[in-house]
């Protein structure tokens, strides 16, 4: 029986996927409980902590344009996730699934 294996691209959107679920999660229980936003904002957190990481390292195969914008996004998604923690606010946790899904769709070649 053969084992399918995931390339590194559908297994960074999965990830991304992921991450977005939980975050809707909360969103879609908002008004009755954010008591899982602090776990979903700190999954979403590691798992751009390891893409800027990738980004910014030297030895990482993609064009300098590209890590670039990566790197840029993951800052944004950082500086959003700190502001959404001291100040819950839907629209910001909406924004940060949104980006998720997109990029996940443009890893799979989606869209």
């Amino acid at each position: 029986m053969a084992k399918e294996i995931a390339s590194p691209r559908d297994l960074e959107a999965s990830l991304l996927l992921k991450a977005a679920a939980r975050l809707q999660a909360v969103i879609d229980t908002w008004d009755q409980n954010k008591s899982d936003l602090n776990d979903a904002l700190t999954y979403n957190r590691k798992l751009w902590t390891l893409f800027l990481g990738s980004a910014v390292d030297s030895d990482n195969p993609l064009p300098l344009e590209i890590r670039q914008n990566v790197a840029n996004l993951g800052m944004y998604i950082m500086n959003q996730t700190i502001a959404v923690t001291s100040d819950p606010k839907v629209e910001v946790v909406n924004s940060l699934v949104n980006i998720n899904r997109q990029l996940a769709a443009g890893l799979r070649g989606e869209g």
